[in-house]
């Protein structure tokens, strides 16, 4: 009896933890389901996002490349456009490159070149047929081809893509994620997104800034000059990248798609964008490296410029066609037309 009893015991214990591997399996599968669902909820919702801001820009592919470069497989180069327009400023005409950055990216490396492009550089924008500051090709009447024409002929590389996003997509961004963390180097004071002066007060430090603190941050320039404004919008996209890659913005994902909306145009299509997420998950790291063009102060009249060091140019244009692997040879008649 006392054997049956025994055994009875263990018999409903092991029924006992039967159910409870059950419970535990049903709710990790339960789980599972809801992982699946929401990333394919995202999925869709980023497809569907993506495909609204895809805007082709008359272009199969560079004028300097002999044939389309593939972003899931090929070494490619990519033009980032933060134009100053926003809801205050959409009646001002048309808005110019408040930054410039040109990106390669190299598969093989798993790394990434930032070049920022000071909007008061002098150079020769071949759809004006003159020198003068680069944020004019953007603001004349051929916009974005312009611009991508301008880039190609001063850095003698393509521009095989682009992406182009305003101020609130900006700051939407920033905020989506519950804001970056930056080291300001000295006390700031200055305008935000409505050109309200002095909205924004920040302290020398190690902090968290929101949208509008970090585009203040990235974009005054009273303070020093064009060369530290770029290397502050470097740290600015280095700061989000960190950012997008952690846990919290996962679970932000949602928000973050839909702070993007209709402020970011791309030529990029939604199955090239995703290629590109190799480019983050490849490897031990993604390798990104800030570079700058050098250059001095030059006002020969009223209007300031900043005037590019030839020979330091020079070396620029060959680092980044190492990096992209081309041959700017093939290219000159192009480039010197």
């Amino acid at each position: 009896m006392a054997y049956t009893r025994q055994n009875s015991r263990k018999v409903r214990k092991k029924r006992k933890l039967r159910k409870r591997g059950k419970v535990v399996i049903f709710i990790l599968f339960m789980a599972f389901l809801a992982f699946i669902s929401y990333g394919g909820y995202l999925y869709l919702k980023t497809t569907n996002m993506l495909a609204d801001s895809y805007e082709a820009d008359g272009r199969e592919k560079s004028a300097l490349r002999d044939a389309y470069v593939d972003p899931t497989k090929d070494n490619i180069s990519i033009l980032i456009v933060g134009a100053d327009s926003s809801e205050t400023r959409e009646d001002l005409g048309n808005p110019r490159s408040d930054t410039l950055i040109y990106a390669t990216l190299n598969k093989n490396e798993n790394s990434i070149k930032l070049l920022s492009i000071p909007r008061d550089s002098l150079v020769y924008i071949p759809y004006l047929e003159k020198e003068t500051k680069i944020n004019s090709a953007y603001a004349s009447k051929a916009g974005l081809n312009a611009t991508i024409e301008t880039v190609e002929h001063l850095l003698e590389v393509p521009v095989d893509y682009y992406v182009t996003l305003n101020f609130e997509a900006f700051i939407d961004i920033v905020d989506a994620l519950g804001g970056i963390t930056i080291d300001v180097p000295f006390e700031i004071y200055e305008q935000n997104s409505k050109d309200e002066a002095n909205a924004i007060h920040l302290l020398p430090g190690r902090q968290k800034l929101n949208g509008e603190e970090a585009l203040a941050f990235a974009r005054t320039r009273k303070y020093d000059n064009d060369i530290e404004r770029g290397k502050r919008q470097q740290q600015v996209i280095k700061a989000v990248f960190d950012k997008a890659m952690s846990v919290d913005a996962v679970l932000k994902a949602g928000e973050i798609i839909e702070s993007i909306g209709d402020n970011l145009k791309t030529n990029l299509r939604p199955n090239e964008i995703f290629g590109l997420i190799s480019y983050a998950v490849n490897g031990s790291g993604l390798n990104i490296e800030s570079l700058t063009l050098e250059g001095y102060d030059y006002q020969p009249g009223r209007v300031y410029y900043y005037k590019l060091d030839e020979e330091a140019l020079e070396k620029t244009k060959q680092t980044l066609q190492d990096h992209l692997e081309f041959n700017a040879t093939n290219s000159q008649n192009y480039l010197t037309r």
